[in-house]
């Protein structure tokens, strides 16, 4: 079973496939970690890395690749990325949009990084519009279409638990009898 965590910075994605994990016993494979692991490559710091990711494009696209790669290759496990129900594709059981409001969100990534919440706030919209050009300009994806995904939850609303009970609830309930179809992942140049 491969299921993917998809979601902007600060939305849950983390703490969410990390229970997914748990609970179905599968792998988890982290886009952050998978970062980590090319700026380590390359003798960087994560933080140095992700400047030169902004300069350059190899970088988005070495990690893209490797996620896509990672998803068509294997099975029994949660991958979690911004993109990771797009590279996942059609190889994907699952494919989980979480989202909160950017208030929310920034609060989260303050209180995880020790910073300013209206900092964080304003520098994760900033990343956020970064981003949606870069996949928009490279593989031809709308970042803010989420009719790929199965199911789209506000993780503002309820705690992590209820938010997996949900997810859970939508993989164990699932009866292929039933299912009309997943929803195509078309027109995306991977172009890696």
């Amino acid at each position: 079973m491969l299921l993917t965590v998809s979601g902007p910075p600060g939305s849950g994605k983390s703490t969410t496939a990390a229970l997914l994990a748990d609970t179905f016993d599968l792998e988890h494979v982290s886009g952050g970690d998978i970062f980590r692991q090319l700026a380590d490559e390359r003798d960087y710091t994560p933080l140095e890395f992700n400047k030169l990711a902004e300069e350059n494009e190899e970088i988005d696209r070495d990690l893209d690749r490797r996620l896509r790669e990672i998803a068509r290759e294997r099975d029994d496990l949660v991958l979690e990325s911004r993109l990771a129900g797009w590279l996942a594709g059609e190889h994907a059981d699952f494919r989980f949009w979480l989202d909160a409001p950017a208030s929310v969100r920034g609060e989260r990534i303050a209180d995880r990084e020790d910073k300013d919440p209206d900092r964080a706030t304003e520098e994760t919209r900033a990343r956020e519009a970064s981003e949606a050009q870069r996949y928009q300009e490279y593989y031809g994806i709308d970042i803010e279409d989420l009719k790929i995904y199965d199911l789209s939850v506000n993780t503002a609303r309820w705690e992590p638990d209820a938010v997996l009970d949900m997810l859970v609830t939508a993989v164990e309930e699932y009866d292929a009898a039933g299912d009309e179809g997943k929803y195509p992942v078309d027109d995306v140049e991977y172009d890696f």
